[in-house]
């Protein structure tokens, strides 16, 4: 049974197949334009083989599952594929729910979300057949990708569907948070959610039938499925599929003249292990417009670095929530004069910076970032009361602090739940984060407030080292020259990794227990 919160539409009218598929029009005036690559295995589709195999897919679930009732969630195990874009599209056009889950996940965690989502089926990898077999509890139908029952099989067998017409404020996707405060919620994501999201990005970051996209972001988040995928399929562009980010490879590609790779999707991690390289050739890419950067804070000297090369790190701000939320222009000018700001609202949503007594903060102060546009989800799965609580009316609540100077380019200093105080003063971990991370001994670093008897709060640091390792002393000495005493960290802690979620964002609840268990 649907929440009660499902029935509150977003207005965007009754948008119909006819607007918000992404496959169909350009199935029909590009049938043979080149629509999707696949990087492990070689395997292209066109236009139309792709939406021919997305109408079958259609087809095969109509006949596993029914046409009624709609709105069944289907839940997808595995890495970034075609036959995973296959199986979302189609369960849009069967009037169903795709739901990629995290492959990163362990059996126990797989195993909350699946019993949350109640999936009526479940598609996944043979890579991920063990970690199936390790949750007790009973599973829906499962089907393999491959195999004497796999997926792209049985849709090649299927007979082609006719689409079912929902109303733009039906769901076509769930997507689970990414947990980096606990436990993870489904984020329902309509129809006219995920059109309005990928006109968007199309906009903000200058995609067109022109454009070739390299997504080795997992679909199990916004920007792989939607900001990537959706966007590039919807403007007529090709979509090249990586099923993991591995930085040889990656370089490989964006390099090769036959792909000519425009746009480039990657957290901060991921562009500074591609710089750091030994095969990193920034003449190789000339075909690339921007690196398009989210997910954690950005370093003004890894934007530096970059920029020196002659390629831009466009930085930008969204979520499962809202997806592309706030975006810096394709302009090598304006990204040099704003570093590490996340840029100007994108065109289909509103953007307001609240203070503590629910009035706008004036340029320059920091403020809650509230959302509102057809982009914004209307709640989350089987959670009335978290959705209650994350909007003011119309306002999503995104819990983002977030500061507009006097040209309109806004910045995010750091998550409100993460900023603490010490001695009376905010601090904000995102902007230590960014002063030890600039130290040339150091490769990550997450800082969090912890207590402390005497100021209340104090800051943690937790540093990855790079092959030279830095001495506690050497970073706080580093850290007394750039910034005001109360926001010196007291502790630096040395791991071999941070726990990081796959869209970037440092997995602090997990550090805490570390810290706590040390």
């Amino acid at each position: 049974m649907q929440p009660e919160f499902l029935s509150a539409a977003v207005d965007m009218g009754s948008v119909g197949l006819e607007t918000d598929d992404p496959l169909v029009y350009r199935a029909l005036v590009s049938p043979d334009r080149p629509a999707a690559y696949e990087v492990a295995t070689g395997r292209s589709e066109t236009y139309q083989t792709l939406d021919d195999a997305v109408a079958r897919a259609a087809g095969l679930l109509a006949r596993i599952i029914g046409r009624r009732p709609l709105s069944q969630r289907i839940a997808f195990l595995g890495r970034n594929s075609i036959d995973q874009i296959i199986a979302c599209l189609a369960c849009q056009r069967a009037g169903q729910v795709f739901v990629p889950l995290n492959w990163r996940l362990g059996a126990a965690e797989l195993a909350q979300i699946i019993a949350d989502c109640d999936p009526a089926l479940l598609i996944h990898d043979a890579d991920f057949s063990d970690v199936l077999a390790q949750i007790a509890e009973p599973l829906p139908r499962t089907i393999p990708v491959e195999g004497a029952e796999g997926w792209a099989r049985m849709v090649a067998g299927s007979e082609r569907a006719d689409p079912v017409a929902l109303d733009a404020d039906k769901p076509c996707i769930m997507l689970y948070t990414s947990g980096t405060t606990g436990s993870p919620k489904g984020v329902i994501i309509t129809r006219g959610n995920a059109f309005a999201s990928a006109v968007n990005f199309a906009l903000v970051g200058e995609v067109t039938s022109r454009s070739v996209s390299l997504c080795d972001l997992p679909f199990f988040h916004t920007i792989g499925l939607v900001a990537i995928g959706r966007t590039t399929l919807m403007m007529g562009g090709r979509l090249v599929i990586s099923d993991r980010f591995v930085p040889d490879r990656t370089l490989s590609v964006l390099g090769d003249p036959d792909l000519g790779v425009t746009h480039y999707f990657a957290v901060p991690q991921m562009a500074a292990a591609l710089r750091n390289t030994p095969t990193w050739d920034p003449s190789a890419l000339k075909a690339l417009q921007a690196i398009f950067i989210g997910g954690a804070p950005l370093s003004p000297a890894l934007i530096e670095a970059f920029l020196e090369d002659g390629i831009p790190l466009v930085n930008g701000y969204g979520m499962s929530e809202a997806g592309t939320a706030i975006h810096m222009p394709l302009d090598r000018d304006a990204v040099a004069r704003h570093p590490g700001s996340v840029g100007f609202p994108a065109p289909l949503l509103a953007v307001r910076l609240v203070g503590e007594d629910g009035q706008d903060v004036p340029d320059g102060q920091v403020g809650e970032i509230w959302v509102k546009g057809p982009s914004v989800t209307p709640g989350y799965w089987n959670k009335p009361g978290e959705t209650a609580r994350a909007f003011v009316g119309d306002w999503y609540r995104t819990g983002d602090l977030g500061r507009r100077d006097e040209g309109g380019v806004i910045h995010v200093p750091d998550r409100l739940k993460d900023m603490y105080i010490s001695g009376g003063e905010n601090v904000f971990p995102a902007e230590i984060e960014a002063v030890i991370g600039a130290h040339p001994k150091v490769r990550d670093v997450a800082v969090l407030g912890l207590p402390d008897p005497k100021w209340g709060e104090c800051g943690v640091a937790f540093v990855v080292a790079q092959a030279e390792s830095p001495s506690a002393e050497e970073i706080l000495a580093h850290c007394a020259e750039r910034l005001a005493s109360y926001k010196r960290p007291t502790r630096i802690v040395f791991l071999d990794q941070i726990p990081r979620t796959a869209s970037g964002k440092a997995q602090k609840h997990i550090l805490r227990q570390t810290h706590a268990q040390s």
